[in-house]
């Protein structure tokens, strides 16, 4: 395996191209906050409280004619478009609350039209709920990240720490951009999702940190050219593993998009994004910021004024 990933390294210098990642990433993050000032994004009811409400009709339907039943029945109230999933299925969301009688009142009217067998759940938020889950939601991921980088920071070093927490950044907001730019909903699944995504990208960037402290005890790392050889030797012995963890999880992740419940589709989804983002920034991402930190390191050091004799 050494011997391949040296042949490996020889081929293509990760390292050496970091500036190309760094602008793909850069290119990515700008165009990702762009959209998120321009069309903000799409909050489920968890956080921007309202009611969601999940129709059960149980044979084929027009979602015009139960958009219409709704007109119907609260003529004042703005709801989402009637969107349609699994098997005679069908969601809608009210940006407020709305009593349980005006839903019975709703799902009469469907049952009229379509049977006995229409059923409905609803999910109810809150204002001030929502805008509590809401801090509570960034405080989650704020002390995750921290906590995290600031352990790494104790147990390799301040700068592994400082380029775990800027990588981490980079694979919470690439999610997140994705969903403003697809219109997803972001719910507390979402929240779940984005949690998992911090723990799975670390423990793949702290696998690839091992090796290279376990390299540069045995290799040279007094120059910048011997960094780069060190860092692009140490991606190329970890890439199988990590190639090979993120496509597990990957393939689990798009089975439950395809033959899982829409409930937990929005969770799927940032995982997915969350899983390529992680898998692409421990690689391209987080090994370069520690090697541009340890080049001003050896800078500093190289250009230090020497002691002066007594």
């Amino acid at each position: 395996m050494s011997s391949r990933a040296n042949e490996y390294a020889q081929r293509f210098n990760i390292a050496k191209n970091r500036n190309k990642f760094f602008i793909a990433s850069t290119v990515i993050l700008v165009l990702g906050l762009l959209s998120m000032f321009i069309m903000g994004l799409n909050l489920g009811v968890d956080f921007k409280a309202g009611t969601r409400l999940d129709l059960y009709i149980g044979k084929e339907f027009s979602p015009a004619d139960v958009e219409s039943v709704i007109q119907e029945k609260l003529p004042d109230t703005h709801f989402t478009a009637v969107t349609p999933y699994g098997t005679h299925q069908a969601f809608t969301r009210f940006d407020q609350t709305i009593s349980p009688e005006k839903l019975n009142e709703i799902q009469q009217a469907l049952i009229e039209k379509y049977g006995d067998q229409v059923t409905r759940q609803e999910s109810t938020v809150d204002p001030i709920i929502a805008q509590e889950l809401a801090r509570k939601a960034g405080i989650a991921i704020l002390v995750a990240a921290g906590g995290i980088a600031i352990y790494v920071a104790f147990r390799f070093q301040l700068m592994v720490g400082i380029a775990c927490a800027i990588a981490l950044l980079h694979d919470v907001f690439i999610p997140v951009a994705l969903f403003s730019v697809f219109r997803l909903e972001v719910d507390l699944t979402f929240i779940a999702a984005i949690l998992t995504i911090v723990g799975y990208s670390l423990n793949d960037t702290i696998v690839i940190f091992d090796r290279i402290r376990e390299n540069m005890r045995t290799m040279k790392s007094k120059t910048m050219e011997d960094l780069e050889h060190l860092v692009n030797l140490s991606l190329w012995q970890t890439m199988r593993r990590s190639i090979f963890t993120m496509l597990t999880v990957l393939v689990t992740a798009v089975a439950i998009v395809i033959f899982g419940s829409e409930g937990i589709r929005n969770f799927s989804l940032a995982l997915i994004f969350g899983l390529v983002s992680g898998g692409y920034s421990s690689i391209f991402i987080a090994a370069q910021i520690w090697l541009v930190l340890k080049k001003r390191e050896l800078n500093k050091k190289r250009f230090a004024p020497a002691p002066k004799e007594e």
